[in-house]
């Protein structure tokens, strides 16, 4: 089966951070996500969704230093439904989303940074070996060259046809 999520946002709360008796960081938000359409009328509508998000090691740290309440992202992750039963003893459920991967797309008002952070593989949820890599942003971005009007500048590549694969 597959369960894959993708959702770009901004977040409804600051994140919420706390720890496990190992140390490993939880951070809990929420994001809001819309979709604009026409109905049949012909009048153009919006429809927001409130969806929860739970973060788990670095990505949760860095999620927490770095993005507060309007923040806009782009998260993917699993769905998942939690279910417990409520003080009046009813059953209660709500779906929520583990995220794996976390990229912020707010501009340097919003977020002070750009960068994607994630679990690169590694189930965060199950292993202490949670992985998170953040771009840095005060790297050097490398540098278009200069569009060139004539096609003379293009190097041959020597290559067979034998060597092409379709």
């Amino acid at each position: 089966m597959y369960n894959k999520v993708i959702l770009a946002g901004n977040l409804t709360r600051d994140i919420e951070i706390r720890y496990t008796q190992g140390g490993s960081a939880i951070g809990s938000t929420g994001v809001a996500v819309s979709r604009k359409f026409k109905s049949q009328t012909g009048e153009q509508k919006e429809e927001v969704t409130f969806v929860d998000l739970t973060f788990f090691g670095r990505t949760a740290e860095i999620a927490n230093q770095y993005l507060h309440k309007g923040s806009k992202v782009l998260v993917d992750g699993r769905l998942k439904l939690d279910q417990w039963t409520a003080q009046d003893g009813s059953k209660r459920s709500k779906h929520s989303v583990i995220v794996e991967n976390l990229q912020m797309i707010g501009g340097k008002d919003d977020t002070q940074t750009n960068g994607g952070y994630g679990s690169n593989g590694y189930d965060s949820t199950e292993s202490e070996e949670f992985y998170a890599a953040p771009t840095t942003p005060s790297a050097p971005k490398p540098q278009a060259a200069p569009r060139q009007e004539s096609v003379s500048n293009i190097p041959e590549i020597d290559i067979s046809e034998d060597e092409i694969p379709f």
